[in-house]
């Protein structure tokens, strides 16, 4: 179904995918296969020294891990330069977190191939990129499972995927116990306890998660915390210090988009953290000095080239400029996220055109509401449509007592039929004096009042008279959009893999369509 028609998404989504001239100069190529073949020639002049760093990387990274045919493949494929990158980014969620982690690497797993169909000549590789570096821990260090909150509370600082996993034995503990014994049941906890318990930190945990899920289908997972990929990132670095581009660019781009959108995220003057082991700080320049937030570290313009130089794995980009680091490291054609990654997305495009970098195409991925047979059925009983059940729960409610209600509970014919006369009463008033042509607006605005109290107040009594109905729409509407808000936005994996296994990734595999831009039930 249309994305439009489920009320979840934004203004900025909703424009987005209909290419409104509003956003037409804050985005790059089309997403479709025209788009495609125009970024390929956009990007096939990525530099052979940089795949070379960026397989030697993957390798290292992957060498601990068991490894699938299809990921090795596309790990050595990477070196040529007729291999192209699709990716996908995601928090370090523990246990992967909301639904909507699977559908984002799905739908880049299926691109790639949709692609590889169309472009035979050209390879294309599903890349999962890791926010290791991220430092939010409250919002990864948790998942809701069957309406309660499985979470891990550590006190460790600094970037989440240098966290170590102590802790998550115990955390591990208390969720096998809301688990059971059934084969898919163990498979979960073996799942948990490979990835958490026998692992040392949290980076390591989450790409053994992830690997496991999704190997067979070739995904690659990329961890951008590292020496030798920062080290082609230090020309961008030193512009960031020295000239604050980003600052200047995304100020001119955010100051003509908020006449008409919501804005994502602002730019700071430089936006580079500074990052140790339980530490990530922000860089900060006054008066010519560079320095570290709530440290003694501090800089000239020409000593913190020297630590660039010598320690680029310390210089950490933010949301603003990460978009520029994946771009710079990959052979990359498309982001593939959510709403709100793509409307910070479309900030950045005047500062990759100052820096000479391609701009990728954005793709919203699939979203997917799941709707069981027994739930079809009830809707079914209930008469309520696929589109109805998105309604607001109230709205929902209100339609469904109106229909099955034996009485008119609209009293739009009464309004009309008041309002036709106090029109004659208007001209009327029109021959008089003023005092009177306000006395009947106040009649008017005092009677048509009258008929809505009225008509909520009959409506109150046919609800109480269908209170098995309402019961019945409330509780429905509640599985299926738990919180009023999209499924995938709340529930874990886990609960629809401890019912079908790893048939549940499969089902999803075959049914999402990426470049068909709608919502999926």
């Amino acid at each position: 179904m249309p994305y439009q028609q489920t009320n979840f998404f934004s203004k900025t989504v909703l424009n987005y995918l209909e290419s409104h001239r509003d956003l037409q100069n804050f985005f790059g190529n089309n997403t479709d296969l025209k788009g495609f073949e125009i970024q390929i020639q956009q990007k096939n002049t990525f530099p052979e020294a940089t795949r070379k760093i960026l397989v030697t990387v993957l390798k290292k990274q992957y060498k601990e891990v068991k490894i699938s045919e299809n990921t090795a493949k596309n790990i050595e494929l990477l070196q040529k330069e007729n291999t192209f990158t699709i990716t996908t980014g995601h928090q370090l969620n523990l246990f992967t977190g909301p639904l909507y982690f699977l559908y984002k690497i799905i739908s880049t797993i299926n691109l790639c191939e949709t692609l590889k169909q169309e472009f035979p000549k050209e390879n294309f590789v599903p890349i999962y990129w890791m926010a290791t570096e991220d430092h939010d821990f409250e919002e990864i260090n948790y998942f809701n499972f069957k309406d309660k909150k499985t979470q891990w509370n550590s006190s460790q600082k600094g970037a989440v995927g240098r966290f170590t996993t102590e802790g998550l034995e115990a955390v591990f503990n208390e969720f096998s116990k809301h688990l059971g014994n059934t084969k898919n049941a163990t498979k979960l906890k073996v799942l948990f306890e490979e990835g958490y318990v026998k692992h040392a930190n949290l980076a390591d945990a989450t790409r053994y998660i992830a690997n496991a899920l999704f190997r067979e289908y070739g995904l690659v997972i990329i961890d951008a915390d590292d020496k030798a990929l920062k080290k082609q990132f230090i020309p961008c670095i030193k512009e960031e210090l020295l000239q604050q581009t980003s600052f200047k660019e995304v100020s001119k781009t955010v100051a003509k988009l908020k006449n008409n959108y919501k804005i994502q995220v602002n730019p700071r003057e430089i936006n580079l953290f500074y990052l140790l082991d339980g530490l990530r700080e922000r860089i900060l320049l006054k008066d010519g000095i560079y320095a570290v937030n709530n440290t003694n570290r501090q800089w000239t313009a020409s000593e913190i080239q020297k630590e660039i130089d010598n320690f680029p794995e310390r210089f950490s980009p933010n949301v603003i400029m990460r978009p520029l680091y994946q771009e710079v490291i990959l052979p990359n054609l498309c982001y593939i996220g959510g709403g709100g990654e793509l409307a910070y997305w479309l900030e950045l495009k005047d500062y990759f055109d100052a820096v000479n970098i391609p701009f990728p195409i954005l793709l919203l991925r699939n979203s997917v509401q799941i709707i069981s047979e027994k739930q079809r059925k009830k809707m079914q009983k209930l008469n309520i449509s696929t589109e109805e059940i998105f309604l607001q729960q109230e709205a929902l409610i209100a339609k469904k007592v109106k229909e099955n209600s034996k009485l008119k509970v609209d009293f739009t014919a009464q309004k009309q039929f008041l309002q036709a006369q106090f029109n004659q009463l208007k001209e009327i008033a029109v021959h008089t004096d003023t005092s009177f042509i306000g006395a009947v607006k106040a009649q008017e605005k005092k009677q048509l009042n009258g008929l809505d109290k009225l008509e909520k107040r009959l409506f109150r009594a046919e609800k109480r008279k269908y209170k098995e109905l309402v019961n019945s729409i409330t509780t429905l509407q509640n599985e299926l959009l738990p919180n009023q808000s999209l499924e995938e936005r709340q529930r874990n994996f886990s609960e629809y893999y401890l019912e079908y296994g790893i048939d549940f990734i499969n089902f999803l595999k075959e049914n999402l369509h990426p470049l068909q831009l709608e919502f999926t039930v």
